[in-house]
């Protein structure tokens, strides 16, 4: 899971934002409908809104976090729910993100497990404190030790063997795999899940993904040293650009095909610079976060039967048919 400035496409909710305490978290309180279908304000009725909070290991800026944050602001507005966000790629840094949503005594924790043994312990004094928490988008084989009650997602292992297959089909034979944040769970699964079905080579590479420039020659001193790699497999729509970019610089005749979307991304596919990407849907992950802690406090409900994950994806998008989702991704929202 970048580093170019957010896309602005997409307007967001009418929402009144302040910060709160020292982690930056920002509320946003928003109004919805009443059961004939009037819209309502809470903080104007006197009534004390829910609160949840969505805590990821995302940077801030990211554009792949900003879709998440977007779908989580849409049911937010829908539920007329205040919502917290809160992003930190350190563990630690999450894990007392979390913390502070604790003792804000929000009412639902939506939070990432992108490396779950450092969060298990904020999750069990979240349950303690009888705060009840979803995951997303990683951690799929920990959510449910960890004691989440629910979790949308990809299940990464399963999109890495649809990435192999794809590169069969595509007669490859030696593809990098690039691997931007060592540690990573999801990011490790899709590499694994690739090198399991695909019938060629599959050789990782370890790159410092917060480093863009150290990355990207990374990957042209890889491609000059073995020219034996025919695909370069990234694992995020900013780096998917970068080794479009090393490609050339090392005269490789590799291609491109990556994990992850965003505009400038679909617009790399439309003109064939990248062959294809998998899409995780992003936004959806957000909107049904937040959306279920929704419907669990007022209506019991969970999604899964609380023992199964909802999938989100992958979507396989490809000049074929990234005209579907173009539009979409120019919001902010695909």
């Amino acid at each position: 899971m970048k580093t170019p400035s957010p896309s602005s496409g997409s307007p967001r909710p009418a929402c009144a934002v302040a910060a709160v305490a020292a982690a930056c978290l920002l509320l946003a309180a928003c109004s919805g409908l009443d059961d004939t279908g009037t819209r309502t304000d809470t903080a104007a009725a006197g009534a004390k809104p829910m609160k949840i909070a969505l805590i990821t290991h995302g940077a801030e800026g990211d554009l792949f976090w900003e879709r998440v944050r977007k779908g989580a602001e849409a049911a937010a507005a829908k539920d007329d729910v205040e919502l917290a966000y809160a992003g930190d790629s350190d563990p630690a840094g999450q894990a007392e993100l979390m913390r502070e949503a604790i003792r804000e005594k929000v009412d639902g924790i939506a939070v990432t497990l992108a490396k779950p043994t450092a969060m298990t312990g904020a999750v069990g004094e979240a349950k303690a404190a009888g705060i009840p928490v979803v995951g997303l988008n990683s951690g799929i084989d920990a959510w449910q030790s960890a004691g989440l009650l629910e979790y949308f997602g990809q299940d990464e292992s399963v999109a890495g063997r649809a990435v192999g297959d794809r590169l069969d089909d595509l007669k490859a034979e030696h593809a990098l795999c690039v691997i931007h944040e060592r540690g990573n769970v999801a990011l490790e699964a899709r590499c694994a899940g690739m090198k399991k079905a695909f019938g060629g080579t599959t050789q990782m590479l370890y790159v410092e993904g917060t480093d863009m420039a150290a990355t990207s020659d990374a990957i042209t001193d890889e491609l000059r040293q073995d020219r034996s790699i025919d695909e370069v497999v990234t694992l995020g729509a900013q780096f998917a650009l970068a080794a479009v970019d090393s490609v050339k610089e090392s005269g490789s005749d590799a291609k491109v095909a990556t994990f992850d979307l965003d505009n400038e991304l679909v617009k790399a596919v439309e003109n064939g610079s990248v062959q294809f990407a998998v899409d995780q849907q992003p936004y959806l992950q957000g909107y049904l976060a937040v959306d279920s802690l929704w419907l669990y406090r007022t209506n019991g409900n969970l999604s899964g039967g609380g023992v199964a994950p909802v999938l989100t994806g992958p979507a396989i998008v490809s000049r074929a048919n990234v005209a579907e989702v173009a539009g979409f991704a120019a919001k902010g929202t695909r």
